[in-house]
């Protein structure tokens, strides 16, 4: 069953002092384009994450957003005592010593390392929850996309099942056609030609030579089994270059058909399976 590249999923997972956020989203385009945004602290595993969304991707300009909130207790700054405790020893020496005015205190707690931001470290428990939480988004944005994919093929159905009947409709045209081609030669060739300077049985020859080559059989039935063929692709999954393909074998009987008709009733048949086909591969584009 075919999927769409569209997609969208989105999970969160409540944990002790904890709230792990992960949402992924995908538009069309030809190959992959994954695009994280992640916390700093979880920067050194955004290979190991892009790692496993890639093979479950596939396809698609794809986002993923993860977002990380810690509690405040467990994410509250502390003071580095021993570290302060320095800076204002020489802080103070300095002002003794330059007969300064300062505010000794508040320069110190400005200096580095002195308040520890509190941002947690991950560890593997963490790590774990965080992948637990992007694997059920990306459950979610799977089924949506299967259920955009299944709007699509009911799309795709309809449309190669329009082409078949148009098919079809050319069958009743296809004898007043000769009939209209042979009167056609037959008119045309007594106009220049006095009739007892026709020898009927070349004029026979050539012209069944002449209707041989403009015959329609071929290429309607090669049309059909290529119908039949993309309706079968259909059941495949990750199927969209490859009925890209099939459209294009279809395509190409189309303009076949509509090269040798010779006759305006078919021809206008070929403008109506050329309109379903352009349908059709517009909306391929957002196959994965």
């Amino acid at each position: 069953m075919i999927k769409s590249m569209t997609g969208f999923g989105k999970h969160v997972e409540e944990l002790p002092n904890q709230k792990i956020t992960f949402e992924v989203k995908s538009l069309n385009s030809k190959q992959l384009d994954l695009t994280l945004k992640i916390p700093n602290q979880f920067r050194e595993k955004e290979l190991e994450l892009r790692a496993v969304l890639s093979p479950l991707l596939q396809r698609g300009k794809a986002e993923g957003i993860l977002t990380f909130q810690a509690e405040q207790s467990a994410n509250s700054s502390t003071i580095n005592k021993s570290i302060l405790k320095q800076y204002l020893s020489e802080l103070k020496n300095i002002s003794e010593e330059q007969k300064l005015q300062s505010d000794v205190l508040r320069i110190a707690m400005k200096m580095p390392d002195v308040l520890n931001s509190g941002t947690p470290e991950i560890d593997e428990k963490t790590w774990a929850s965080v992948m637990n939480t992007v694997m059920k988004a990306v459950v979610k944005f799977d089924e949506f996309r299967l259920h955009e994919g299944q709007i699509l093929e009911e799309d795709f159905r309809l449309r190669i099942t329009n082409i078949q009947t148009l098919l079809k409709k050319t069958e009743t045209f296809e004898k007043s056609r000769i009939s209209a081609i042979k009167e056609r030669i037959k008119t045309n060739l007594e106009k220049w030609l006095e009739p007892s300077a026709i020898d009927k049985n070349r004029f026979e020859q050539e012209l069944f030579y002449y209707l041989e080559k403009i015959d329609l059989t071929e290429e309607k039935l090669r049309l059909e089994k290529h119908c039949l063929y993309f309706l079968d692709t259909l059941n495949e999954e990750s199927a969209g270059k490859k009925l890209g393909f099939v459209t294009q074998e279809i395509g190409r009987e189309i303009n076949t058909i509509g090269s040798k008709a010779n006759d305006v009733n078919i021809q206008k048949v070929v403008v109506e399976m050329k309109d379903e086909l352009e349908k059709i591969k517009e909306q391929l584009m957002n196959v994965l």
